[in-house]
């Protein structure tokens, strides 16, 4: 899907942004371009605090000029704008391809309403085409790995339970923590999966975002589809 694209999804997110909001700065290829284009009404003078969900997000929004804040300054939130790795018609997502997945939850939990921005690619029938990214703890990392397995196993994963690595050494988060990446082919059970995996003590959190997302800006060849779940 062409950048340009993916711009005018960001742009109809934009285009929520009233002044005096206070949003949450989504991380990502699509999550980008939804900060390049506030900070372009930033710079035309709309007056808006945002809450970075990374540190690459913090670095581009102060690039932009966008003034930021933390969620201990404004615990509660307008509107979070973020990406999927992928996202079924319900608007249940699956999020943590680019590692922060744990500041997303937080950071979209905190907000009235969260917008997803992405391409068509993303949208899928049923969640579990792209592997599904859990946060854990570094302590008995050997002993949260099995029980994360033995849970991927009894939910009908097609693949292995993989420590994600950058290079040659393991991806960290930027919270300190590492991330397992479980492949399922198919999530049959989100709901059922994500209450077993969070009782797992060793994980900090996984990427189903499930009731959070209230609407998406989907790019495709056609133009801009817009998706709603009244249920979040």
């Amino acid at each position: 899907m062409s950048d340009s694209l993916k711009r005018e999804a960001a742009a109809r997110a934009v285009a929520l942004v009233e002044p005096g909001m206070r949003l949450g700065l989504g991380t990502g290829s699509t999550a980008r371009h939804f900060v390049a284009l506030l900070g372009e009404r930033v710079r035309q003078g709309l007056d808006v605090v945002g809450v970075p969900t990374s540190e690459a997000t913090r670095r581009q929004a102060e690039d932009e000029g966008i003034r930021l804040t933390t969620l201990e300054e404004t615990p509660q939130l307008d509107l979070t704008v973020d990406g999927a790795d992928e996202f079924d018609d319900r608007l249940r997502l699956v999020k943590g391809g680019g590692g922060a997945l744990l500041r997303e939850k937080i950071v979209a939990a905190s907000s009235t309403r969260m917008v997803v921005i992405a391409d068509s690619s993303k949208r899928v029938e049923r969640l579990g085409r792209f592997p599904l990214p859990v946060e854990v703890v570094r302590f008995g990392l050997a002993s949260t790995r099995t029980a994360v397995a033995d849970v991927a196993s009894r939910f009908g994963a097609q693949g292995s339970v993989t420590l994600r690595h950058a290079e040659e050494e393991p991806f960290v988060t930027d919270e300190g923590h590492f991330i397992l990446d479980i492949a399922f082919g198919v999530i049959a059970e989100p709901e059922a999966m994500a209450a077993a995996l969070v009782a797992i003590p060793g994980v900090v959190e996984h990427g189903l975002f499930i009731g959070l997302c209230q609407t998406a800006f989907l790019a495709t060849p056609d133009g801009i589809l817009t998706l709603t779940n009244n249920d979040a």
